[in-house]
């Protein structure tokens, strides 16, 4: 075994210090030393190493990154006042707005007879479900809100199937189940696609998104796998019946269709469907849509074609209105080159200083005596 010149070997043998070692080894293994493995990979260490053989070699190198203008947790501002980063508009602009808000109100010694209560909680990535809403308006006076919102339920469909060797024409796989169910799935999804562009009553939260995430199974390319598995977002409008569980009827028919012992299983299912009054005489509503209308805003009344943690509020029959004064910027969420303004950003505050003290000013109701 040739000795380790940090003076081990891999078994842990001392060895002489003195024994030299090929370059080309030591290169290799300064390399492997570098820590790229996610979740947090130190790239910019790997790229200050290929940038020093580049130069000893002296070759050309030409650094590539795509999709992104600028370091996406850089928070750079252009001479527009465009602010890019990765939570611009999802989430972190309104957790700063809403504490900036509260900042001032405190400021100018306010009181109100109820108490404000900020909650900030884990984004859906880690197993969380994101605590405020992000909506877009596309004038300068139309604030998108919701007092509802579509119920998500991730679903992953398990096909079974016989396995065997790659060079035969096996019979009953996984994989041609797996092309039915999803052949289903988006042949529905493009049902809903053509239902939204075909209504001018409709907007996104009126319509079942499906959309294919992740594909999983096969162990070799020459073997034909036992299972493959593909799982599926959803997200379904509080138009439809989950209690009757029409939908759900629906999936066991394209599992059953798919071939035998097609199976599934939701990673999250509310069945919830409660809505926020948005009438007149609701005394929150009121306040909320009163205080925009002072500040010449018109509201635009939409269901919410994603998930919020508004809905456990819901659950409890508690009101809970999402709004985020985000306007005249496309929407970006999860998306590249995610941005938002400062001029936006800090009417936005504005727009919560109004909006706080006037929810946290409605009167004591009959149901809380």
């Amino acid at each position: 075994m040739l000795p380790d010149t940090d003076g081990q070997t891999e078994g842990g043998a001392v060895h002489d210090r003195s024994v030299s070692e090929e370059p080309s080894v030591t290169l290799f293994r300064e390399y492997l030393r570098l820590k790229t493995v996610h979740p947090e990979p130190d790239y910019d260490a790997a790229l200050s190493f290929l940038g020093r053989m580049a130069k000893e070699l002296d070759l050309p190198m030409k650094r590539v990154e795509e999709h992104w203008k600028h370091d996406p947790f850089a928070a750079v501002k252009d001479l527009e006042g465009n602010i890019y980063g990765r939570g611009t508009q999802d989430m972190k602009s309104v957790t700063i707005q809403y504490i900036e808000a509260i900042r001032r109100l405190k400021m100018s010694g306010k009181r109100f007879p109820r108490t404000i209560h900020l909650t900030f909680v884990p984004d859906e990535e880690v197993g969380g479900h994101k605590g405020m809403e992000t909506f877009v308006w596309q004038t300068p006076l139309k604030p998108i809100q919701c007092s509802m919102e579509n119920e998500t339920r991730g679903i992953t469909v398990r096909c079974p199937g016989s396995p065997g060797h790659g060079s035969r024409f096996v019979e009953n796989t996984a994989a041609e189940k797996l092309r039915r169910v999803i052949n289903s799935f988006l042949e529905f999804r493009e049902k809903e696609k053509h239902r939204l562009n075909t209504s001018e009553c409709f907007t996104l939260g009126d319509v079942t998104t499906v959309n294919m995430t992740m594909v999983k199974g096969g162990v070799a390319y020459n073997v034909v796998p036992a299972e493959m598995d593909v799982s599926f977002d959803l997200r379904i409008p509080p138009t439809v019946n989950l209690q009757a569980s029409e939908f759900e009827e629906q999936i066991k028919v394209w599992c059953r269709e798919a071939g035998e012992d097609v199976t599934y299983d939701f990673a999250q299912k509310h069945m919830d469907q409660n809505f926020t009054s948005t009438d007149e005489s609701d005394p929150w509503w009121h306040a909320f849509s009163s205080t925009c209308k002072a500040m010449n805003m018109t509201l635009e009344k939409e269901i919410f074609p994603a998930a919020t943690d508004s809905r456990f509020i819901r659950e409890e029959g508690l009101p809970a209105i999402g709004f985020s004064p985000m306007n005249l910027t496309p929407i970006l969420l999860h998306d590249h080159n995610e941005y938002l303004n400062e001029r936006v950003f800090l009417t936005g505050i504005q727009v919560y200083e109004h909006l706080l003290p006037a929810l946290a000013s409605v009167p004591p109701l009959k149901e809380e005596a």
